[in-house]
């Protein structure tokens, strides 16, 4: 079914919810699962996905990536990048040279 703001979807755990995009997230689920606290709480669900996709869930294991390498992941953008700068610099580490 389609209406104003889009496609109206139920994910498989029965949240409905409307989409404009092909994305499949349900943004109730994704809202369920965002962490609480931590660098990755800081950032935004695509952001959060992508990180998360390659491992990356600690602040240990994002010091051992370049800025470069970041940047190229699909949901990494521009305002992300200060939030982790900022994250690393508050454990004393930073990103790969």
């Amino acid at each position: 079914m389609v209406n104003a703001k889009g496609t109206l979807r139920t994910c498989e755990q029965g949240h409905s919810y409307s989409k404009s995009s092909d994305c499949p997230t349900c943004p109730v689920c994704e809202q369920e699962r965002k962490p609480k606290e931590g660098f990755l709480s800081l950032l935004s669900a695509p952001a959060r996905r992508a990180l998360e996709n390659q491992g990356i869930t600690t602040l240990q294991l994002l010091s051992q990536y370049t800025e470069k390498e970041i940047l190229k992941l699909h949901g990494i953008g521009p305002s992300a990048m200060p939030k982790l700068k900022q994250a690393l610099e508050e454990e004393e580490l930073s990103f790969n040279k």
